[in-house]
């Protein structure tokens, strides 16, 4: 079995080159951030679970839509997530 990836949501990277285990925290956080509902469930089936909720935990930035989005998937609350702790670390400016 094997992910395909849509080379729009990829542009920015050559598609051929992409490692689909090396890569798999890129892949999964650009999936997670841009793809759509079916390409979640792609990416779910492939790299299961666990490691899905584990590239999650441990990136570096997230929207606030796909924070909560995880939050509620994995039932695991904002402030456990990598992201939440860098952004309460760095404040930005107020969203008016």
């Amino acid at each position: 079995m094997s992910l395909q990836l849509r080379p729009s949501l990829f542009w920015d990277t050559d598609i051929q080159k992409i490692d689909l285990q090396k890569h798999k925290a890129s892949v999964i956080e650009r999936i997670m951030v841009r793809g759509q509902m079916e390409e979640f469930r792609a990416m779910m089936q492939f790299y299961g679970s666990d490691t899905v909720k584990k590239a999650m935990l441990n990136a570096r930035w997230l929207d606030k839509v796909t924070l909560a989005f995880c939050s509620t998937i994995f039932d695991t609350p904002e402030t456990a997530f990598r992201c939440y702790k860098l952004a309460q670390l760095n404040p930005e400016h107020w969203d008016y």
